[in-house]
């Protein structure tokens, strides 16, 4: 009896796997299957047609010595073929694909081209954003009967007592005041050219002639009567455009280019580029500017900056000592501000550069050019390669400093025609 289920007893267990039996007798030993290669044809005794599928690499054939498996069925096996690559070529030791070699050349020139991009957009922004901000409110344009151009570049630099903006709280840790409207500080000219840059100081007591002007606001013409006043009345009569006629006037040299900051203004810019470092002359202390300061170097921050360029009653030279003082502080700031640590950071130079530029009042025709041009001539001055000096003093009259007229003249004659300054000022 057999005890196999139906269907899976003796020859009826199916035709092609196993070919086992439920006798005890034991199945006799299989002979793997073998790979057949395709034999070569025989030459032929001339050319005859190519039999079906001529041209297609021919497929191994597979027997086991029983007559199972055939031809046409591949198992992949001792064939050489690796299942599951990419077609590529083998790494060492056959641990997988061999990646190519990476194109530094392409990578080069294509982080080239990137860092070129963002600095070319970076500066293109930051330029535009600064010219924006510059306050072109002077109009020089309004100003008659100027002289003739020279050769070099003539500003005149101006620090007004300008409270505008100023909360009470910074009125009295600046010890401003709170007098309203504005009125010059300091005023200064700065020459630059082919020989080097001259600052000169215009001490706000010169006595000078308030010439005929034309109102900046009203338009109308006020003819000159001869009448002569302090420099910086000029300023607090009609503004920035009748104390460049009165300075023209009475000097002889055209002004190109008008630069103001106010209190607040030049406390700001100090504060932004860390403090200023100074070797302050003599031991100061000024009440009316807050000055209180020991001989030697230290580092100045805004409050005490501004104390500093204002001091005068404490000074023995009064308004001339003082307009030296401030001389050697704005080349001091100007050098600080050109500086590597100040110009590549920018954590540094965009606060420098927006208290600035929202503090200062330009004429209309000034560009962010004409002023790097105006603090790199400042730092020359600082370094020695400029002439720094007073307006040349004869005298006083009424009061008021009176002008050497010889010395100017010959003065303005060398800044005209850009020579090398020969002439001592106070």
């Amino acid at each position: 009896m057999n005890d196999w289920p139906e269907g899976w007893s003796g020859d009826n267990r199916g035709s092609g796997y196993g070919r086992g039996s439920a006798s005890a007798r034991p199945e006799s030993a299989r002979v793997m299957r073998q790979v057949r290669r395709g034999a070569t044809p025989p030459p032929g005794p001339g050319p005859s047609a190519p039999p079906y599928g001529a041209g297609v690499p021919q497929q191994p054939s597979y027997t086991d010595g029983q007559g199972y498996g055939g031809d046409g069925y591949d198992s992949g096996y001792n064939t050489g073929q690796v299942y599951g690559g990419s077609g590529g070529g083998q790494g060492p030791g056959g641990q997988g694909p061999v990646r190519p070699a990476p194109n530094w050349r392409r990578r080069i020139k294509w982080t080239a081209i990137t860092v070129v991009t963002v600095l070319v957009v970076t500066t293109v922004g930051t330029y535009f954003w600064a010219d924006s901000k510059l306050n072109r409110e002077v109009d020089l344009s309004k100003v008659i009967e100027r002289p003739g151009a020279g050769e070099g570049t003539n500003y005149l630099i101006v620090g007004s007592d300008s409270r505008e903006g100023m909360t009470d709280a910074q009125k009295k840790d600046l010890h401003t005041g709170s007098a309203e409207g504005k009125r010059t500080d300091s005023m200064m000219i700065l020459h630059t050219g082919d020989n080097g840059a001259t600052l000169i100081s215009l001490p706000r007591d010169s006595d000078v002639e308030i010439p005929s002007f034309v109102g900046s606001e009203s338009g109308k013409k006020y003819p000159g009567t001869g009448r002569h006043t302090k420099l910086n009345a000029a300023y607090a009569e009609d503004g920035p455009e009748l104390l460049v006629r009165t300075i023209e006037h009475n000097t002889g040299l055209r002004l190109d280019h008008y630069v103001e900051i106010g209190f607040a203004g030049f406390a700001n810019i100090v504060d932004a580029v860390g403090g200023v470092e100074m070797d302050i002359p003599q031991d100061i202390k000024d009440k009316k500017s807050g000055a209180d300061f020991q001989k030697g170097k230290q580092t100045l921050n805004g409050e005490e900056a501004l104390a500093f360029v204002r001091t005068r009653y404490a000074l023995a030279g009064s308004d001339l000592d003082r307009t030296k003082n401030q001389q050697k502080f704005l080349s001091a700031l100007a050098s600080q501000v050109a500086t590597p640590s100040t110009v590549l950071n920018p954590f540094k130079l965009y606060p420098t550069m927006g208290a600035g530029l929202d503090s200062l009042v330009v004429d209309k025709d000034m560009g962010l050019f004409d002023l790097a041009s105006m603090f790199w001539a400042m730092k020359s001055v600082s370094g020695g390669d400029g002439t720094s000096m007073n307006m040349p003093i004869s005298g006083s009259v009424g009061g008021n400093l009176k002008w050497d007229d010889a010395k100017v003249k010959k003065l303005v004659e060398e800044l005209k025609n850009d020579e090398k300054v020969t002439v001592s000022g106070n």
